[in-house]
């Protein structure tokens, strides 16, 4: 596995891709859908309902049975990178901020999107609007799409999902939609939003960003914290860090329930662990549910 500070380092947001990539593959797997497809897979005898164009004729021929010949068929379906990238993403640890985290986590699901041959597209929260890159399948539009996470910055506030409603409302066919989110919200605009695309009957991955330093609270030093979307500032004793622990398991709790209960997938992301290693876990946590 690749330590993440030298993911993180790589400027090359498509080398750093194609690197995390590489390292979420290596020793998986690749799983197929049984269907019409190229590569011939195995027989099947044939049932009422079947499509005779994939009737294998000449084994009929043979042995005055129906067969249906069965492949292993290419899915290609369109997937929506959605990136918080509001001012709570500008959030460090150590030399990187969670924004930086998300870029390359974006960079490298687009690359292996692309590289399956499904269409990927790029939205952007930030300010209370959303910024963007309607979903291609086509390689100048993704080298478009790294383009556009190299200059990603954390800016303002998230929004509220009313003002994008229609950029979601327009699509009919389903998609994969991958929110990348450090779930920070004032008034429940995370929940509205994930309520609005789950309504839409969408399939939906959750990957929650968050910094090792403030899962163990690790401040550096410092005596406060500050809310980096308000300026709050907050005073943070020794003393306290038992219930920060119990509050903030208890809030973590709270978000994968909530996404368990519009059957979102949800996967935490933690900044000091490589980042492969996140991926493959949520690839086994699906495994092991039977949604692969």
């Amino acid at each position: 596995m690749i330590r993440p500070e030298d993911i993180l380092a790589i400027k090359d947001l498509s080398l750093a891709a194609r690197r995390t990539i590489d390292g979420f593959m290596s020793g998986i797997n690749k799983s197929s859908v049984k269907g019409a497809g190229l590569e011939f897979s195995q027989y099947r005898s044939y049932q009422p309902g079947d499509d005779l164009r994939w009737l294998d004729w000449k084994r009929l021929a043979r042995t005055d049975r129906y067969y249906i010949r069965e492949s292993e068929m290419e899915t290609s379906i369109s997937v929506r990178l959605l990136v918080d990238a509001s001012k709570s993403m500008d959030h460090r640890d150590g030399d990187f901020t969670k924004m930086d985290y998300a870029r390359h986590l974006a960079a490298a699901l687009a690359w292996l999107a692309h590289s399956q041959g499904d269409a990927v597209g790029l939205y952007v929260f930030r300010e209370g609007q959303v910024f963007p890159l309607p979903a291609r399948r086509d390689p100048q539009h993704l080298a478009r799409l790294f383009y556009q996470l190299e200059g990603l910055s954390a800016e303002g506030t998230l929004g509220d999902a009313i003002s994008y409603k229609h950029i979601f409302l327009g699509e009919q066919k389903r998609e994969l939609l991958i929110f990348i989110t450090d779930h920070y919200e004032r008034s429940g605009e995370i929940g509205r939003l994930l309520e609005l695309l789950a309504a839409l009957r969408h399939e939906i991955i959750v990957f929650h960003v968050l910094a090792g330093n403030e899962l163990s609270l690790d401040l550096g030093g410092y005596s406060q914290v500050e809310d980096l979307e308000t300026g709050e500032r907050v005073p943070v004793g020794t003393s306290g860090r038992e219930e920060y622990a119990a509050r903030l398991g208890a809030w973590l709790a709270a978000v994968r329930m909530r996404c368990l209960d519009l059957q979102i997938d949800y996967q935490l992301m933690r900044m000091d662990e490589p980042m492969d290693a996140g991926l493959r876990k949520y690839l086994k946590s699906r495994m092991g549910a039977g949604l692969i």
